[in-house]
Parts: C-alpha cells; structure tokens; sequence
C-alpha cells in the first residue's frame, strides 16, 4: 500500500440509496479514511466517470501522485469495462493507486492487476458480442413469423395530427395544438396516405 493519503468514492444511483454501507465495508477492509477524503455522489451508473461531477472534481482537484484511491467494486470506476479501464489508467498516469475491494488482486496499479483488468476487458467484449448475436438472432426470427422489430409505431400521435390536418390546420398550429414539436408534425403529417 502507498505511504500517501487514502481516498474513497462511492456512489448510488438514486436518492433513495446511501453510500453508508459502503464506505463502512472499506473501513471494514482495513482502510482508515479521514471524512474529508471520503467522496460520494448520486449519480446514474450510466454516466461516464470522468462526466460526473464529485469524481471529476476529485480527479483534478484533490488527488496527487503517491495517494490511492479504494471503490467498493469496480463499476464504480466507469459505465461499463472501457470506462474502467480508461478510468484506471488515467489514474495510473496520475500516479495514484486505484484499489477495488471486489477484486482478488485489490491494486489495479500492479501488473498483476492490469494482467486481471485485460482479461476481464475480454470476457467483457465476448458477453457485449453474444448479447448482440443473441438480439439479431431475436430480430431475425421475429422477422420470419411476421411480427413487426423495433419501436411501435405512434398510431395515435398520428391520428391527432391528422384529425388538425383534417381541419385545415397548418402544421404549426397542428404543433401548438397538440403540443407535439413542428418535427414530430412533419413526420406524422402524411402517414396514412397510401402512396400509389
């Protein structure tokens, strides 16, 4: 472990969740953290480390080559393993210590660490494939017995557009009418018509 300070994030994705829990299986760990060390932010997972607000000011702002920095498991890290690793190295560079509790080799800085974090990366990029093999093996089948793929068509925003069209309406007023933005209108304003 580094002779520098210790940090740790943590971070939930709804205002209903704490970070409590966290940060006490971190302490729990053997990691004695000063309060003011301690980030957390509610933030969706979704978000690209680096985007969110509380981690990038931590980044910048407070962590200096030598610190380290402990998540309670890695996805805290990024939205998903290309994020993480970005997020790792860009910490590595740093010359700070990123330190996952869920991992078998807790520092991600050692080589054994990267060693881990490439073949996770791996399995990672082979489920993303089967996933993507699975959906258009779905699509495809669904294709054959006829069902309709992708989003449903909007019957009713089509039908209201076409009621105020009916009216004489331009398609402006049809937007303030309906509320639908003047794209949308376009879009709808000629469904319906069979082309010959």
């Amino acid at each position: 472990m580094s002779s520098g300070r210790i940090f740790a994030y943590c971070r939930v994705s709804t205002s209903e969740q704490t970070t409590d829990n966290q940060l006490l299986a971190i302490r729990s760990a053997g990691y004695e953290i000063q309060q003011n060390r301690v980030i957390s932010e509610t933030v969706s997972g979704s978000v690209p480390a680096i985007e969110r607000e509380a981690f990038k000011t931590l980044v910048e702002h407070k962590l200096e080559a030598g610190d380290s920095l402990v998540v309670l498991k890695l996805d805290r890290l990024g939205r998903d393993n290309i994020d993480v690793q970005h997020t790792i190295s860009m910490l590595i560079e740093k010359g700070v210590t990123p330190i996952s509790l869920d991992l078998p080799i807790k520092d991600l800085g050692s080589s054994e660490g990267r060693l881990m974090l490439q073949m996770f990366s791996a399995f990672a990029e082979f489920e993303r494939n089967r996933i993507r093999e699975r959906t258009m093996e779905g699509q495809a089948r669904a294709r054959a017995e006829g069902k309709r793929v992708g989003r449903p068509e909007a019957t009713a925003t089509t039908d209201k557009v076409l009621r105020y069209k009916a009216q004489g309406l331009s398609q402006s007023k049809v937007a303030a009418a309906t509320g639908f933005s003047l794209p949308t209108v376009k879009r709808h304003w000629n469904k319906g018509i069979e082309v010959s």
